[in-house]
């Protein structure tokens, strides 16, 4: 294998290399004097020192045995096919660029539309909440207004309450000086019945302190108003269970039988 450098050569403009090309011949169909004979000027090339280009013995070996009118052959050969080549790699890297673009366009378009699903996902639910605030507000507007209704009432109970509250203070005050008239007209009407017993019996002294306005005369005994009417209780009672008494003993035979 052997090994070929081509240097980098300093400075600016065209250094002219003769290449013989025998392919081109000495003139042109214009009549214009063609390039000196057997020579062809090219362009400068520039490479990196830095680059290096490894080839097979034998390929330089053929190289420097190559006929010139071959060689210059062989680099238009390979100018059309580099020429052809990198507009096929041209086509395939805007290809490449187009389908890779177009992919990217579909994951960005899938990324838009899930996020136009959120988003009205989150516009239904939105409204399934403004509904939901509108009718919390609208219970808060009814609590307030039956809380309002309900302090209205309260307060007129209470008034009422108030007015009712006097009313039963002034009855009972009422019903106070009505039994403190009635026992004063009981007072009197005894004291009234003493006088007179007194007038139609002279011997009877109305200042004696066995008249007393609450104490009656009961079978011949003169007793406390209370004790009458626990003695009418009991009577009663007495009553009520003969009656009971007799109920049972009719039961009994009609059992018997």
């Amino acid at each position: 294998m052997s090994k070929v450098e081509l240097p980098l050569r300093p400075g600016k403009g065209k250094d002219v290399k003769k290449v013989r090309a025998t392919l081109l011949g000495t003139g042109s169909a214009s009549g214009e004097k063609g390039p000196e004979a057997g020579l062809i000027e090219l362009p400068e090339i520039s490479v990196r020192k830095d680059i290096s280009i490894t080839l097979p013995e034998t390929i330089v070996n053929s190289i420097d045995n190559m006929d010139a009118e071959h060689i210059v052959r062989t680099m238009v050969e390979f100018g059309s096919k580099t020429l052809v080549l990198s507009r096929c790699v041209g086509s395939l890297y805007r290809r490449e660029v187009k389908e890779g673009g177009q992919e990217k366009v579909e994951e960005l378009q899938g990324k838009v539309d899930k996020l136009e699903e959120e988003n009205a996902a989150l516009e239904k639910a939105k409204e399934g909440w403004e509904a939901e605030r509108k009718r919390l507000a609208t219970w808060r507007v009814r609590c307030l207004d039956l809380k309002e209704k309900l302090n209205k009432r309260i307060r007129e109970l209470e008034e009422d309450y108030d007015d009712l509250k006097d009313k039963y203070d002034g009855a009972v005050g009422e019903l106070d000086d009505l039994k403190n008239s009635i026992i004063q007209e009981h007072i009197n009407g005894f004291e009234k019945g003493l006088r007179q017993a007194a007038f139609f019996h002279q011997d009877v002294d109305v200042t004696d302190s066995r008249f007393d306005v609450n104490k009656d005369v009961v079978d011949g005994k003169l007793v406390w108003e209370d004790e009458e009417s626990g003695n009418e209780e009991a009577y009663e009672k007495a009553v009520e269970d003969e009656k009971k008494a007799g109920d049972a003993e009719e039961v009994a035979p009609d059992a018997a039988e």
